[in-house]
């Protein structure tokens, strides 16, 4: 099974990374923006990177032309989102166009009310995590608690 990890920088990589651990005997490839520390972060795993979006928010169209040409070469059965932002694009066109099942894991750091990003895909996830369980109160029959990744 192929499967695509996408997630912001920082703590949504590390998530993210978490993940990519239970999933080793699947091929999978990661879609971030580029830090340069990031590349160590990911070691051997196929990686696409695209600019930060927060520096320049007409980046969002390159964004989706490189979520389209992504979807396109790689075909993911799975997209896997920790968020934020970033990952809306490919998420919701993997879904959509190219039929990929969609997870998203609600970040850590969202204890008390959900994320913009969340609150984007719910509608869109086939598997919706939470890692708090107060953020079942904010999220339909959907969303599962799935204790903290980190």
């Amino acid at each position: 099974m192929k499967i695509c990890i996408t997630s912001s920088a920082g703590g949504h990589l590390t998530e993210a990374l978490q993940i990519a651990k239970e999933l080793k005997n699947h091929k999978i490839f990661f879609f971030t923006f580029y830090i340069s520390h990031i590349k160590e972060s990911l070691g051997d795993y196929s990686v696409y990177f695209n600019t930060n979006p927060r520096r320049n928010p007409l980046s969002y169209f390159r964004i989706i032309l490189k979520s389209i040409t992504i979807l396109l070469k790689e075909k993911p059965d799975i997209i896997v989102s920790t968020g934020a932002g970033f990952t809306v694009p490919i998420s919701i066109l993997g879904k959509l166009v190219f039929r990929s099942k969609l997870i998203y894991t609600e970040c850590s750091a969202q204890v008390f009310k959900p994320s913009l990003c969340g609150r984007i895909l719910y509608p869109f996830a086939d598997l919706f995590f939470v890692q708090w369980k107060y953020l079942l109160n904010y999220y339909g029959k959907k969303a599962q608690y799935g204790g903290l990744l980190i």
